[in-house]
């Protein structure tokens, strides 16, 4: 086992106790009891990757969908390049605002997604250097707390974080049954259901009378407007 796979066993193993019983674990906080330990592609050094960030010239405020229906206040600070699999791919790189520091997070979605991963997506997190050079380790990729309890509110990859390859590393869903094929099923699941529509009530239906045959039909008779009886007129005294 090289150093780089036991780091990373050592980590998985180190956040299943996290989630089991810390106080903030989405588990715990959103009483979830049935956690078996998070599942896992085998680590795969081919998903650990050089990358580049190229910054906006000015960060850009952006707003996520969530699974509430809602928005997820961003700054959107640049775009990753990087290439795996021989084929050049980017990312955009998000700032979640004050209190993260030089944190940032990658959200993104992949073939994997509402198969073997969580299907709105899941997550990459960096610090800010100078150099604007990374490693992107997608061997750590994980879900969001959404993923495991709708306690959370969590912000989707935008449409730009759609990679067109596999990648099978990281993290894979918690559950058959919590995985939505993607963030519209998801926010859709979290929605009230819709009052069914009622059709309006029909008109009732006029009898039909029969017409009445030309041979026994009668004239109408047309009214003739009758005039005043004339006075007699008066004797001229």
């Amino acid at each position: 086992m090289s150093e780089y796979t036991e780091e990373l066993e050592t980590e998985r193993t180190m956040k299943d106790q996290f989630m089991a019983r810390h106080p903030e674990s989405p588990f715990v906080q959103g009483s979830v009891y049935d956690f078996h330990g998070l599942e896992y592609f085998p680590i795969d050094e081919r998903f650990f990757v050089a990358a580049k960030l190229e910054r906006l010239a000015e960060p850009r405020e952006a707003f996520l969908r969530t699974n509430r229906d809602g928005q997820a206040a961003m700054r959107w600070i640049g775009e990753l390049r990087f290439s795996m699999g021989g084929r050049a791919l980017r990312l955009r790189v998000y700032h979640a605002g004050e209190g993260v520091g030089t944190s940032v997070f990658v959200p993104f979605r992949d073939a994997t997604s509402g198969r073997e991963t969580y299907g709105p997506g899941r997550y990459l997190t960096l610090e800010l250097n100078e150099s604007d050079d990374y490693r992107l380790d997608f061997n750590r990729a994980f879900n969001p707390y959404c993923a495991y309890t709708d306690a959370f509110e969590c912000g989707f990859p935008p449409a730009e974080n759609d990679l067109p390859v596999s990648v099978k590393a990281g993290e894979k869903v918690w559950s058959a049954d919590r995985n939505p094929h993607g963030p519209s099923s998801a926010v859709t699941a979290l929605l009230p259901p819709r009052p069914t529509e009622r059709s309006p009530p029909k008109a009732p239906k006029r009898a039909r009378t029969k017409p009445a045959s030309p041979r026994s039909a009668k004239p109408k008779r047309k009214s003739v407007a009758r005039l005043p009886k004339a006075r007699p007129r008066s004797k001229v005294r």
